[in-house]
Order: structure tokens, then sequence, then C-alpha cells
């Protein structure tokens, strides 16, 4: 067995049990660090790639839509543009038309109508001269209240009433909201 001293001699390296240790210590350090430098920005990619999920939607708001002066007085229902920040994923659009609503006065207030048919969420228009609601997709037709007209319609439903106030006895306020469609029951869209 050769003297450390003698090997030293020799130019041979000998490494004792501290200096592997203080070896094994300096890696094990520098691994931590570099993974703690590298936590950082993979933190910051999973809030921006999760952010979408943590985003309010707009639906489900009380908008103001009109003026009851704006409506007449014989039940024709009237379109307005629904008009609110639209947010797509990362993406946020201020003041954009998202939808429409149809108002009518009724003799309890005022109704609002989604103008989405229930069936495959095609735009319905209302034709003054039938007096009815008319979807161009498939061809299904609509009270002026909503309901179907036809008893083999497409449409699972009627078309989606909408909650509404009266404020300051003149200003039509409109719970905007979307709900899914092909299905007979009014269900939200998330």
């Amino acid at each position: 067995m050769a003297n450390p001293a003698q090997s030293a001699v020799r130019g041979e390296k000998t490494s004792s049990p501290p200096e592997r240790r203080r070896g094994f210590l300096a890696k094990c350090i520098a691994i931590s660090l570099g993974l703690l430098a590298y936590a950082a920005p993979v933190a910051a990619g999973l809030v921006a790639l999760l952010n979408p999920w943590r985003q309010k939607s707009e639906a489900g708001r009380v908008l103001r839509m009109a003026s009851l002066d704006t409506l007449p007085d014989d039940g024709t229902p009237q379109k307005f543009p629904v008009v609110m920040d639209r947010v797509d994923a990362w993406n946020r659009f201020p003041n954009e038309p998202v939808g429409a609503v149809f108002l009518r006065r009724t003799e309890g207030g005022v109704q609002a109508l989604n103008i989405v048919c229930p069936h495959a969420g095609c735009f319905v228009s209302f034709d003054t001269q039938q007096q009815q609601f008319y979807c161009p997709c498939h061809g299904a037709h609509f009270a002026p209240d909503g309901t179907r007209l036809d008893t083999n319609s497409p449409s699972p439903r009627d078309l989606d009433t909408l909650e509404v106030e009266i404020r300051n006895d003149s200003e039509i306020w409109v719970k905007y909201e979307n709900y899914r469609t092909g299905i007979p029951q009014k269900v939200a869209e998330a």
C-alpha cells in the first residue's frame, strides 16, 4: 500500500473523504440553485397559460338596453344590440357587440328575448307582416312572446327569455346570458 506522502511526490492525486463530501455538497448546491433559477420562468409560464381560466365571464351582467319610449305600444318586438367587453382567452376587446335581444312591451311591463334560436344557435328575425319570429336555419316560427308556433318544430324549446328590470321609470335593464342550444332545458352557458 502506498504512502500518501509518496503518492503526492509522484504526482498522484488522492482524495480524502472530506474532499469528496465537499465536492458532493458543492454539486448539490449548484443543482439546487439551478432549479431555483429555472422555477421562476416556469411559474410565470404556468400563470400565463392558466390565465384564461381565472378570468371572469361578462355573461350574466345586467346591462342598460334602451328606454321605454323606444318601444312601440302595440307590443311589436324591437331588436337591440348587446355591447360589452368580450374576453377571448388572453385577449380583451372592450365595447364589442356580443349579441342582441328583442324587447317588447307587454301588459305587465317589458319582455326580453335572446336573439339566438335554441335549436342550433342561429339568429332569429322578426317578420313584422306575419307578426312572428323566424329562424332562417331550420324554418321554425315563434310567436311574438317567444313560444313555438310549430308542433313539429326542430327547436327543443321556446325562445329564451331574459330577466328585465325597469329603473328610474324609463330605463330598461336586461340580464344578458346565452343558453346552451339543442337541449330542451334552459341551461346557461358557462
